[in-house]
């Protein structure tokens, strides 16, 4: 196991975007057994994988979160158009990484969203569960994370200076080179079996046969050849874990 990062060591709480899904559950697990209050931010943008809501409810609690927001802005989903994949519930997933799953400007929304938040909580640290292996992803990159931050800091320089606002952080998984193992590793820790219920599939439920579905029961699988779910099962593997997640496939 990986020592605490020094990079949080300076602050008792943050606002950590979750997804539901494996790495973002991992890093609000982290930070939580860091010692910091949690507080967790999630969106519904018109993803296919709408469940990942639903899971994010659930680990909010189980994680003894300070606060849960879901904020809609699913209006982007129109805005997005035939851009990516993730939110065009006709187009076809693949098993391997293909440019079209990057949604445009999806975590400069996020975090931008996040620090709004964070700011009116007196929170000087933003999180996401961005980690080392996701190199493909440009808005996942450690120098993707110090330049929002820089900008940010920018936008409200008069303020920092005067005492009114707070200089804001980002920490990702990704700055302290942890790969999507090692972090899943942490979950894992503080969150034994349940870790099995995070949702990583880039499809709604069963293979999308219910794209825009907001339950979940015994029944619904994750569809196990998505890339996300690929790149799940690798993770459990390198990790030394018996993948216990229900898959469609497999």
């Amino acid at each position: 196991m990986r020592k605490e990062s020094n990079s949080l060591s300076n602050f008792s709480k943050a606002v950590c975007i979750f997804s539901g899904g494996l790495d973002s559950i991992s890093t609000a697990a982290y930070l939580k057994k860091s010692g910091l209050d949690v507080y967790l931010i999630s969106f519904n943008y018109g993803q296919r994988a709408s469940n990942e809501l639903i899971v994010a409810k659930r680990f909010s609690k189980l994680l003894k979160s300070k606060k849960h927001e879901i904020v809609d802005i699913s209006f982007l989903k129109t805005l997005l158009g035939k851009t990516n994949i993730l939110t065009t519930s006709k187009s076809k997933i693949p098993s391997t990484f293909d440019y079209s799953m990057v949604v445009p400007l999806r975590n400069t929304v996020f975090l931008t969203i996040a620090s709004v938040w964070a700011t009116s909580l007196d929170i000087s640290l933003i999180v996401y569960g961005a980690h080392s292996g996701d190199t493909r992803y440009p808005d996942c990159r450690p120098n993707f994370t110090r330049s929002l931050e820089k900008v940010f800091n920018l936008s409200e320089i008069d303020g920092i200076t005067a005492g009114i606002r707070n200089k804001l952080h980002i920490w990702s998984p990704a700055i302290d080179k942890l790969s999507k193992s090692e972090l899943l590793l942490m979950g894992y820790e503080t969150l034994g079996k349940k870790i099995f219920e995070s949702w990583s599939c880039y499809l709604g439920t069963d293979g999308d046969k219910k794209s825009n579905a907001m339950t979940i029961d015994s029944k619904n699988k994750q569809c196990g050849v998505c890339e996300s779910c690929m790149n799940r099962k690798r993770a459990f593997s390198k990790a030394g874990l018996e993948d216990k997640t229900q898959y469609a496939n497999h």
